[in-house]
């Protein structure tokens, strides 16, 4: 019988998943009891706390594909985080940073897939709007969340580790 090493270093970073994901739910549930669908509530200029449902992915990519895509956002989301836990579980003790990366975005992906499984979409709030800005680009900018808000940070994350850690990590 083969005999795997016991490697926990990654899988002790999944408490910040487990609190992206409870953030998130809050943040969402307060979000859809105390907005109006569409309706802006300005906090101050350029951003916003607006209700939106999102059944597409990013800025509702195929969000009015007719219904198929939630099933096949739940397939992918469940493949990726599988492959994320996968990934802590192999991390060494000093990759540190790349866990942080992995657990923010598998808390992310998880937060969203809790909506689409549960609601059929997503809850989107976050409303940054760049028309201030002398320049259009994305105006208006898509409404998101706080578990799309990780998963940008974590990505990014991993493209700074691939970039400036893969020797130290390696």
């Amino acid at each position: 019988m083969a005999n795997f090493p016991i490697r926990l270093e990654g899988l002790k970073w999944l408490w910040l998943t487990a609190l992206i994901i409870i953030f998130d739910l809050w943040t969402k549930n307060l979000a859809s009891q105390h907005l109006q669908m569409h309706d802006p509530v300005a906090v101050f200029t350029g951003f916003n706390l607006t209700l939106m449902h999102n059944t597409g992915a990013a800025f509702s990519f195929l969000g009015d594909a007719g219904g198929w895509q939630r099933w096949f956002f739940i397939c992918l989301t469940l493949a990726v985080s599988t492959f994320i836990v996968i990934w802590l579980y192999g991390l060494k003790a000093n990759q540190r940073w790349m866990a942080c990366a992995l657990a923010l975005i598998l808390g992310g992906a998880l937060g969203n897939l809790w909506d689409r499984v549960t609601l059929g979409y997503v809850v989107d709030f976050i409303d940054v709007s760049l028309s201030f800005l002398p320049w259009r680009i994305f105006n208006p900018w898509p409404a998101f969340n706080v578990a799309d808000s990780a998963i940008t940070i974590g990505a990014t994350m991993l493209i700074i580790d691939a970039t400036w850690f893969s020797d130290k990590n390696a």
